[in-house]
């Protein structure tokens, strides 16, 4: 079986509502430093692109949170594959996330890292499928774009590790 790619969101309006959104949170965050938790390995084209474009002072650190392995569906068992390197005591914590999907992993981070004693956490992400939410808890505050429920590639997501490099989202058609 393979796999065929057709555009669902353009490179250009990729960059156009990551601009805005990172706008949005320069505001909120005015006059604090924020501290960008990137979720690897998907989040790290978002989380650049953001970081670039917010204009309050920006500290960085990268965690890895699993429940996919190569499924196009989550196994809903989630485990910390990498930690974080530094302290969140006192920070304005925002988690970037390339896309958030039955919002398990996403609630069971934000459990984790409360109790790490940050000042604020607050959530963002490119890609959101509220649809296919299980944890309807999880709050996002920036959202770039709602989308339906299909299995995407590009702009750091993947399938079997492939296609995170493409500079727009795509949907996976399967082919024989």
């Amino acid at each position: 079986m393979g796999e065929k790619i057709r555009v669902l969101l353009t490179e250009e309006e990729v960059n156009r509502r990551i601009s805005e959104v990172a706008a949005a949170v320069s505001r909120d965050y005015e006059g604090k430093t924020v501290h960008l938790i990137c979720v690897l390995k998907g989040g790290v084209f978002f989380t650049c692109e953001l970081a670039k474009r917010l204009t309050v002072p920006v500290s960085l650190d990268f965690m890895s949170v699993s429940s996919y392995g190569d499924e196009t569906k989550s196994s809903g068992v989630v485990r910390i594959v990498k930690d974080l390197d530094e302290s969140l005591k006192g920070k304005e914590v925002l988690i970037v996330e390339d896309i958030i999907d039955s919002g398990r992993t996403l609630s069971y981070l934000i459990e984790v890292l409360k109790q790490r004693g940050p000042e604020s956490i607050r959530l963002c992400t490119l890609l959101d499928k509220p649809e296919r939410r299980v944890k309807k808890e999880v709050k996002v505050d920036y959202t770039c774009f709602s989308i339906p429920d299909q299995f995407v590639v590009g702009y750091g997501l993947d399938y079997a590790q492939k296609y995170r490099n493409l500079p727009y989202i795509g949907v996976v058609d399967f082919v024989d």
